[in-house]
């Protein structure tokens, strides 16, 4: 097992912002394909953005380009997402996930090539 843990939800008004942290042990971010998905109540979980292995280009789905940043520090294991300009259609639970992606595949859109998944932040955008 490869522990990711995700922190930085919570509650945001719409128009803030907020970063999420997922931080992994036993395994070397950098080497691994990284995602965010999020689900929303009553809706299927998406991939909203990702790095392939070893490349810091970072890829977004396309409703969140733009407003979603994701990042990483190798040096501290951590990958980052952060949200700007929140509506209440970002609320859902945000889970980091890694795993082998080939080369071949796009890191937004195999989801069942992660193998190992964080337990999720709630993050809930409303006034």
């Amino acid at each position: 097992q490869v522990p990711l843990m995700e922190s930085g939800g919570g509650l945001v008004q719409p128009g803030g912002s907020l970063r999420l942290s997922c931080q992994a042990a036993g395994v070397s971010l950098a080497d691994v394909a990284v995602a965010w998905f999020r689900q929303a109540p009553g809706t299927e979980r998406e991939a909203v953005s990702c790095f392939d292995a070893g490349d810091d280009r970072p890829y977004y789905e396309d409703s969140v380009e733009g407003r979603f940043t994701i990042s990483r520090d190798n040096a501290k294991n951590t990958v980052y997402l952060e949200i700007s300009n929140l509506t209440s259609e970002d609320t859902a639970v945000y889970t980091c996930a890694t795993g082998q992606v080939p080369t071949w595949a796009h890191c937004l859109l195999v989801p069942d090539w992660y193998e190992h998944w964080g337990q999720g932040t709630q993050v809930t955008v409303s006034s």
